[in-house]
């Protein structure tokens, strides 16, 4: 008999590809494996789901409306959802959509296989979520799609109440883990080929807050430092409150610390940001810009903004545009507020109409992407190293360009050339654009050592991979 074929659809946020890494890690451990053939409906689909914007049910239900009559005509077909919706939602899901197999949560991935045969051996939904962690998502095992970049998880949950975020209720208190732990991890992980790993949580700024330790986040970026054979080292997501000058120094003394930063602004106004419950203010915001900017001119710097949050006046947009342009983000994340059920702001009086919304999300989009080019475009002529990537190229692109990402995480496509995912490319740039630029003059390819297992892909239990999908972060 054939194995049973699995498919995770990811929507949302970095912890959730976290999460899917972690759920296909859990299924092929149970002896599933990953679908390929487009044309047959795969036995197991997981939905890993986002609970951040108002669109997120319709898209659910949507999917899971499209997906019926495939399960009709594929008996034993199993659907599962799971992921902050899941969470959020709880039983409603399967009185929606009775034909869902399995319900869990963020607090209990590692349930999914168990639940899918309990559902499948009693022809009934299961339902299952956990109030509070029960195991750290790092102990399971994962299914890498990258043999050279990794996730490492610091911590999980958020200790933050800020009005417009239903996180912290979905994914519950910080929980931090302990720096042995991460740095073990990190080594296995460069044991196993990877030269490029991304810290990760929910407010990387605030990890050691849970065993008492202030400077554990510099610590730990120092620490990577020390790791051979790591090349590069990233992290996200940083909260401005808890952004100190020992992080600063860290990163720009650990050589493969990469001078890129996100770091989210959400609003410029002092007023919508204390509606918010922010605990900065735009002085403080520009500050640590600034301080970042002098210990590494060649930063890129990227943030997150909301547009029409309750309350929000033409002039307090007026001066989220003031420091948008003192800030000279080379990227930004920009949503239009979106009404959680739950979360304080939903129920705030002064709802920005939608027109009104919409008008200033062009605005600040065109703003944004002004600046972003005039940024790139004073790097025509530089020479970048960019660490090719999978799946980083447009897949309308006839010239089959490479693509990758330079050290201050700009996305730069290559011209072809024999270099191959996790090579280091030294090129030079020949065209900007807002977001991202062109090396059409390849200099010099650097290759990544093999190892002699090593396929385009491995499947490696106990690390993780991925690249994140954004949305609106803490």
């Amino acid at each position: 008999m054939s194995p049973r074929t699995y498919d995770v659809r990811t929507y949302g946020c970095q912890m959730n590809v976290h999460d899917s890494e972690r759920i296909a890690g859990l299924l092929e451990q149970a002896g599933y494996v990953k679908a390929t053939d487009d044309t047959q409906a795969p036995d197991v689909v997981v939905f890993n789901t986002c609970a951040v914007r108002e669109n997120a049910d319709n898209r659910l239900y949507g999917n899971l409306g499209h997906l019926l009559p495939a399960k009709k005509a594929h008996p034993g077909m199993q659907i599962a959802v799971g992921g902050c919706l899941a969470q959020k939602d709880r039983g409603t899901i399967v009185e929606r959509a009775p034909w869902v197999d399995v319900v869990f949560g963020t607090h209990n991935v590692g349930a999914l296989p168990v639940l899918l045969e309990r559902a499948r051996v009693e022809q009934e939904s299961q339902v299952e979520l956990l109030e509070a962690l029960d195991v750290f998502p790092s102990t399971l095992p994962a299914r890498r799609e990258s043999a050279y970049r990794a996730w490492v998880s610091i911590s999980v949950g958020c200790n933050n109440t800020c009005t417009f975020c239903i996180v912290p209720s979905l994914r519950g208190k910080e929980r931090d883990r302990r720096p042995g732990d991460i740095l073990r991890e990190v080594q296995a992980l460069v044991d196993d080929g990877v030269v490029e790993i991304t810290l990760l949580g929910q407010n990387v700024n605030s990890y050691g807050a849970e065993f008492g330790q202030r400077d554990a986040f510099a610590q730990l970026l120092r620490a990577c430092g020390d790791v051979d054979g790591l090349e590069r080292v990233r992290f996200t997501s940083p909260h401005p409150r808890d952004f100190t000058d020992d992080v600063i120094d860290a990163m720009a003394e650990t050589p493969n610390v990469m001078p890129s930063l996100h770091m989210p602004l959400q609003s410029g106004s002092d007023r919508v940001l204390k509606a918010m419950r922010r605990s900065y203010r735009a002085d403080r915001y520009l500050g640590i810009l600034d301080r970042v900017r002098a210990a590494m001119p060649d930063a890129a710097i990227t943030t997150d903004i909301i547009v029409g949050f309750p309350g929000e006046t033409d002039n307090d947009f007026a001066q989220t545009l003031d420091v948008v342009r003192a800030a000279r983000f080379a990227g930004a994340f920009t949503f239009q507020y979106s009404k959680r059920p739950g979360t304080p702001a939903a129920d705030m009086p002064d709802q920005v109409p939608g027109d009104v919304v919409a008008e200033r999300y062009q605005r600040l989009v065109a703003l944004v992407d002004e600046i972003a080019w005039t940024e790139s475009k004073a790097l025509h002529g530089a020479t970048l190293e960019v660490l090719v990537a999978e799946g980083e190229g447009r897949k309308d692109d006839a010239t089959h360009r490479l693509s990758g990402r330079a050290r201050d995480n700009r996305l730069v496509h290559l011209a072809p050339c024999d270099a191959l995912p996790g090579d280091v490319v030294t090129a030079r740039v020949t065209y900007a654009a807002p977001h991202h630029l062109v090396a059409d003059d390849v200099l010099s390819v650097r290759r990544r050592a093999l190892r002699v297992d090593e396929g385009t892909a491995a499947a490696v239990p106990g690390v993780f991979v991925g690249m994140p999908s954004f949305d609106n972060r803490c």
